[in-house]
């Protein structure tokens, strides 16, 4: 009975602690891996022709699942409807078992004598297997137009087949697993500035060349006129260190955005963020070099994934053989620092240092230079001139 207890009491305590990093339910445009919380309804029956017309796009973006039936449905298909073909010109020749067939009597078809054998014949010609059990007999025009037509189709369907796997297989959406960005966002100072920082990593070796980095604040709006906006967007800028274009993606990066008078996170505070209702998403766009395939990296922040008085930990040492070594481990991981309570705390504590630092600079000033005296005249003297002359 203690045990049960015991362990009852540990759940209750489990469920009401949150650990840093912890994905909320709400509802998102954007989910964490990059797809788009979207659905369109009530799209007219024309539209729909518009995914026929353009069907390569369609069967490259089509789930795994449908490009594995519609390879079995076409190649399987194709192989039964020729089947029948053959099946068609071998009764008609009467080559057939069962079948009268008269003194001197020529085939069209060898070893063709029913609707599996004539299945068979189609497999082995349109895939080239040849057994050389069955084969033309050069007799009839008919079979010769036939085989033609069926390899025709046959290397079309392997191409576009082929091109449609491989295609798949090359997605540049695929190259975009390989980079992550880190479970939170944090608010801290960052060289003197009050700043919002995400971090972001390339698991691979290979670079993304020419990669830019920008924002998307998604919030609902009151227009002045009475009008709600819902997913009104608003631009966020990211910089680094290294700047903000063409970077060097080569180690994991900390974009941080400066939180100022342009800045729409300008009047929140660490009080009111957590009941704010936004959602900021973060864009990557940048070309693979490996592939030079143009991808774009998103993932997204709610305000209950945004610490207000934390940074990250320190993930990039150097080993004592002179390598660089990334520590993923506390890639996400953050630390409590000290940080304003909002940033008019940070503004009005900035302008009353500059304030004093100014008058201590204009007292400075005035036991060094002295204070100047209007009532009194300034006038060259030069060197000719003797003074000493009367």
């Amino acid at each position: 009975m203690v045990s049960l207890s015991s362990s009852r009491m540990f759940q209750l305590l489990r469920s009401h602690i949150q650990p840093a990093g912890h994905q909320s339910h709400k509802t998102r445009l954007v989910t964490k891996d990059g797809h788009c919380n979207i659905e369109f309804g009530n799209i007219e029956y024309s539209n729909h022709l518009a995914y026929v017309v353009d069907f390569w796009t369609t069967f490259v973006e089509i789930r795994w699942r449908f490009v594995l039936l519609l390879f079995v449905a076409s190649f399987t298909g194709s192989w039964f409807i020729f089947s029948l073909l053959w099946y068609w010109i071998a009764k008609s020749n009467g080559d057939l078992s069962g079948q009268n067939r008269t003194d001197g009597h020529v085939q069209c078809i060898d070893n063709v004598n029913g609707l599996t054998t004539a299945f068979l014949y189609s497999l082995e010609t349109q895939t080239t297997i040849g057994y050389g059990g069955r084969a033309l007999t050069g007799h009839c025009a008919g079979t010769v137009a036939l085989i033609i037509i069926q390899s025709l189709i046959g290397v079309f369907i392997n191409c576009f087949m082929c091109g449609i796997i491989l295609a798949k297989i090359s997605l540049p959406k695929k190259r975009a697993k390989t980079v992550t960005f880190s479970d939170t966002a944090v608010i801290c100072l960052k060289k003197g500035r009050l700043c919002l920082l995400i971090r972001v990593a390339n698991l691979r070796k290979t670079l993304l060349i020419g990669s830019q980095i920008y924002g998307k604040l998604l919030r609902t709006t009151t227009t002045p006129d009475g009008e709600t906006i819902i997913l009104d967007q608003v631009d966020i800028d990211f910089t680094v260190d290294a700047g903000k274009d063409n970077l060097f993606f080569i180690c994991p990066l900390t974009l941080y955005h400066v939180i100022n008078r342009s800045s729409p996170f300008y009047e929140l505070s660490a009080d009111t963020l957590p009941q704010q209702d936004f959602e900021l998403v973060v864009f990557l766009d940048g070309t693979a070099e490996s592939t030079s395939s143009s991808c774009q990296v998103r993932t997204s922040y709610i305000p209950q994934e945004i610490q207000w008085g934390y940074t990250f930990l320190p993930i990039i040492s150097r080993t004592k053989t002179g390598k660089y070594c990334v520590d993923f481990s506390n890639f996400s991981k953050s630390v409590r620092v000290t940080t304003p309570h909002c940033v008019h705390c940070f503004e009005t504590d900035a302008d009353q240092r500059n304030h004093n630092d100014h008058n201590r600079e204009n007292h400075n000033n005035q036991e060094k230079h002295g204070i100047d005296n209007l009532g009194f005249q300034v006038i060259d003297i030069h060197d000719s001139v003797d003074i000493t002359k009367m």
